[in-house]
């Protein structure tokens, strides 16, 4: 389904940033995702995020690769650069237009399919290389692209739409990015914008490789018992004359975070419950050890920790700092300098011998 242009009206009360711009200037087309889809939360969030730290549309690159998560992009910010990347391969896109032109702002939004499975090789790669991007993961544990089958990122022991119980082990995004490295690592829910935003914000203005896990339910394909991410689907008193999906039309599940340390319980349309722990006031996010510690002592008491969970600062810088690039962006310098002759070519090569 092709997304649907936006009618170019705006209110003449509303809100300007510093750059004289509403946040009607940051939205993109119209989604089509399921109606209630905590992708389109996220979608909402990023576009008070860029509105709010005043940052000009056309100084930022959307890129994405395949999935629900990875069409984010066309709904918001729509006078951005951007690039819709084969399924998986965003990282590495990602970060060759960044070697490119460093002057971008660089936002890759990808799903738990994209990153987990056939993109892990690409994720940890530009993990390592700490490439200077916000790299916003939609998790919602399923394919919800391909009919809800199960994604890296399934907890053990829940089950499918046609009721298979998974038992293969979850990667978590956040315990694999301090694992590899990753300077700056975050998690939150899409319902929560309070925690959300300001999250974006800090992964935006990081200098480095910003991961955020951001569990997005999916409204489709929670209509089973045991889904951990998802919420029960049912239908009543239906005569099916021909075989066909419905999704109806659901309320988004929002939730704001209780003080810091404490545990946020959120019901989700099925009955189930996730819970959320906000860190507490002497957590110390520059500790590697202690963050990983604090995730995954929260994973086995069936928390999601959220938050900013690691930073770094001060590291040995991203990744042209760490390559020794020059500072002026490769797109900007002329073919005869980046093509500078034979001769020159050839006084190179006599270094190597």
């Amino acid at each position: 389904m092709t997304s649907i242009v936006k009618p170019p009206v705006k209110h003449p009360s509303l809100q300007t940033n510093a750059l004289g711009l509403t946040k009607r200037d940051y939205e993109g087309a119209m989604s089509t995702l399921c109606a209630g889809c905590g992708h389109d939360s996220v979608t909402s969030a990023l576009i008070s995020a860029f509105w709010e730290l005043d940052v000009p549309p056309h100084r930022a690159a959307k890129m994405s690769g395949i999935g629900c998560s990875s069409k984010t992009t066309a709904y918001f910010m729509k006078q951005s650069h951007g690039f819709n990347s084969v399924h998986g391969r965003m990282p590495s896109v990602t970060s060759g237009a960044n070697a490119a032109n460093r002057d971008l702002i660089y936002i890759g939004v990808s799903g738990d399919g994209d990153s987990l499975s056939i993109g892990l090789g690409q994720l940890c790669h530009a993990i390592r290389r700490n490439v200077n991007m916000l790299y916003v993961l939609e998790n919602n544990g399923v394919y919800g692209l391909t009919k809800g089958q199960f994604s890296a990122s399934a907890d053990v022991g829940s089950t499918s739409k046609r009721g298979e119980a998974n038992m293969n082990q979850p990667i978590d995004p956040c315990l694999l990015s301090m694992t590899l490295g990753a300077t700056f690592v975050a998690r939150s829910f899409s319902g929560d914008k309070a925690q959300l935003i300001p999250i974006l914000k800090a992964g935006l203005m990081h200098n480095g490789f910003a991961m955020i896990d951001i569990i997005s339910p999916c409204v489709s394909f929670n209509d089973h018992d045991g889904s951990t991410k998802s919420y029960k689907f049912t239908r009543e008193h239906e005569v099916e004359i021909v075989h066909a999906d419905f999704v109806p039309l659901r309320k988004e599940i929002s939730a704001e975070s209780n003080a810091a340390g404490g545990v946020t319980s959120v019901t989700m349309h099925d009955g189930s419950t996730v819970r959320f722990r906000r860190t507490a006031e002497d957590y110390d996010p520059t500790n590697r050890i202690g963050a990983y510690s604090h995730v995954k002592a929260c994973g086995e008491r069936g928390e999601i920790a959220t938050g900013l969970l690691y930073l770094e600062e001060g590291s040995g810088g991203e990744m042209h700092t760490l390559n020794k690039t020059v500072k002026r962006p490769l797109v900007e310098i002329p073919q005869a300098e980046l093509c500078p002759g034979s001769k020159a070519l050839d006084e190179l090569m006599a270094e190597f011998r």
